[in-house]
């Protein structure tokens, strides 16, 4: 059995895939800084904090230029998007310090909690990335301009 996508479905496939690869990035990336500064003795909240905004880092930089990236991106598109990231991020941090150290609190051991946590934020991000932070501002079409009135001064 053969399934048939259109052009666009294959294209949002294709980009899903990619969004789940610089979602991975951000994952080990963090998971990996996580246990390196835990076994140099770090505590918990600082070492989940600096691994969070090791792996964020890596995943905007993949976001932005390979995911939805685009040819002739201008500077303040990046500036723009960058906010709204590192702002999404803020809160995604919350909640992820939320469900992790929540599940520590209950027993589970904070390795086991970032799974939960990522997949609780992998259909989230996808979508707020796409319509919000590096969303493509549609052509609009302008309303003409008023045709200004002719004052005859005598």
């Amino acid at each position: 059995m053969r399934i048939h996508l259109r052009k666009k479905d294959k294209k949002e496939a294709k980009r899903f895939v990619e969004y789940m690869i610089g979602g991975g990035a951000q994952f080990w990336s963090g998971y990996l800084a996580f246990a390196l500064f835990d076994l140099l003795g770090m505590p918990f909240w600082p070492n989940k904090s600096l691994a969070y905004f090791i792996g964020v880092t890596a995943n905007y930089g993949l976001q932005r230029f390979w995911v939805f990236g685009r040819k002739g991106i201008t500077k303040k598109q990046i500036e723009t998007s960058a906010t709204k990231f590192y702002t999404l991020m803020f809160v995604n941090f919350l909640i992820d310090l939320g469900i992790v150290g929540g599940l520590r609190e209950l027993g589970l051991t904070p390795y086991l909690g970032q799974f939960v946590s990522a997949g609780f934020f992998t259909l989230w991000n996808y979508l707020i990335f796409k319509f919000w932070v590096f969303a493509r501002k549609k052509n609009i079409i302008k309303p003409k301009p008023k045709k200004k009135k002719m004052v005859v001064r005598l």
